[in-house]
């Protein structure tokens, strides 16, 4: 199942999101219900290794700089969007002080998709822009089919693309985290590309 737009006579709600099918996810931007497969086992794991490596030096802080919040899935509102959920985001702890006791209603500063064929389109063609209209500033595609990751800065409402890194870069730095040497390489070999 490919990315769906719903139609609705009125604007999406959470209950619209409860009613959808078992295995079915759904998110709302800008009032609209979208709804696609959920995630595969190649992009779950690519995430959590991702989420991991980020983890200790960013969020804990041990060692590393620390600095951020860095969340696997999170729930966010913001107005008119009263559910949308990257596949990781991360806030900067001087901007969000403390860990909201319910959902997050603040944009995040670095939101991290994996683009599978169910989301691709709609990552690339819904959610990017919408990130950069709430002020998002960096924002990171994995693609798992071509092996990329692609490094995003907003400047002005647009992005720029800061880099494209494949297979055969082992180590990379990437805004916002470049006091890391991300280790990319092997986590390749260990996602077979979908057929």
């Amino acid at each position: 199942m490919a990315y769906g737009k719903r139609e609705l006579e009125r604007e999406a709600t959470l209950s619209d999101i409860e009613a959808l099918p078992e295995g079915v996810v759904g998110e709302i931007i800008d009032g609209t219900l979208y709804a696609h497969a959920r995630p595969g086992g190649g992009h779950v794991y690519f995430g959590l290794r991702l989420f991991g490596e980020l983890d200790s030096p960013f969020q804990l802080g041990n060692p590393g700089p620390g600095g951020w919040w860095l969340m696997v899935e999170p729930g966010i509102q913001v107005p008119g969007s009263p559910e949308f959920v990257p596949d990781l985001a991360g806030w900067r702890r001087s901007r969000v002080p403390s860990l909201p006791e319910r959902q997050w209603t603040t944009p995040p500063d670095w939101v991290c998709e994996i683009l599978s064929p169910s989301t691709r389109a709609y990552d690339r063609r819904i959610k990017r822009p919408f990130y950069a209209r709430i002020g998002v500033q960096h924002l990171w595609f994995i693609d798992l089919e071509e092996r990329t990751l692609t490094i995003h800065q907003q400047s002005d409402g647009r992005w720029l693309e800061l880099g494209v890194f494949g297979e055969e870069d082992t180590l990379v730095k990437a805004a916002p985290f470049e006091d890391l040497e991300l280790r990319l390489g092997w986590r390749w070999r260990s996602v077979q590309p979908s057929t």
